[in-house]
């Protein structure tokens, strides 16, 4: 993505009138399904919003969350469309601190004092070590309590993140791929000759070494030592999503 586009995106970001969500007040017991489905994210089981199916990841966030629905918690959600998944967060969690990593941030629609949005291109190191800057905190130092990667779903960009962004996450953090077989189900996501998530999970489980090309040793030493694993299979056929709880 070239410095014009994404120039042209984030002006259009900074002049669109979003919807500022902190006008919109929730009682805390509302659950996920309900918010997903109201802010219109196909992580519900049925997005109201957009009256369609989706993912069905709301059971399994709820049951990964709700014992931490009262914790200060800092937030990293890679890939954000429209805000909506944020929007919900920002409204389930009583004090969450959201950042949001998307290549497209035009279509935000949301807005909340939560909620950070930062524009770039999440394979530009350089990009993001100006994000890293912006929010404080020293390069390879743990940061976030939950980090959630629902960007492109190409293999390459799922194994570079967790090669990045893995050893920001704090100890018991956890780091949450969605829709983690996609590359199986649409072979143009397919992009890289390279073990898969599913190989991963497989090799973090065993505790087995594995080589790689886009983790580095050190990297592949700390997932090994993963304390849990946990996958959930959603509504729909390509609907699979993972927790790894850092060590």
């Amino acid at each position: 993505m070239n410095f014009f586009s994404l120039f042209k995106r984030r002006l259009v970001y900074f002049i669109k009138k979003k919807q500022n969500i902190d006008n919109v007040f929730f009682k805390k017991d509302k659950t996920l399904e309900y918010l997903f489905s109201y802010f219109g994210t196909d992580k519900a089981i049925f997005d109201k919003l957009n009256n369609r199916k989706g993912h069905g990841y709301s059971p399994f966030y709820e049951k990964i969350f709700s014992p931490l629905k009262k914790k200060k918690l800092k937030l990293l959600e890679i890939g954000s469309f429209s805000g909506a998944s944020a929007a919900a967060f920002a409204n389930y969690f009583y004090d969450i601190e959201i950042f949001c990593l998307d290549i497209n941030i035009s279509n935000f629609i949301y807005k909340s004092n939560q909620i950070k949005v930062f524009g770039l291109d999440i394979r530009n190191t350089s990009s993001l070590e100006n994000f890293i800057k912006k929010i404080g905190f020293i390069k390879n130092d743990s940061f976030f309590d939950i980090i959630i990667d629902d960007g492109s779903h190409r293999l390459s960009d799922m194994l570079f993140s967790i090669n990045y962004f893995f050893p920001h996450l704090i100890k018991d953090g956890l780091y949450i791929i969605e829709e983690y077989n996609f590359p199986k189900y649409f072979q143009h996501l397919h992009d890289i000759n390279h073990i898969t998530i599913e190989d991963l999970i497989s090799f973090i489980k065993n505790k087995k070494f594995f080589e790689s090309s886009l983790i580095i040793k050190k990297n592949i030493s700390e997932l090994l030592k993963v304390k849990n694993v946990e996958t959930f299979k959603g509504s729909l056929l390509e609907s699979d999503i993972v927790v790894l709880k850092k060590n």
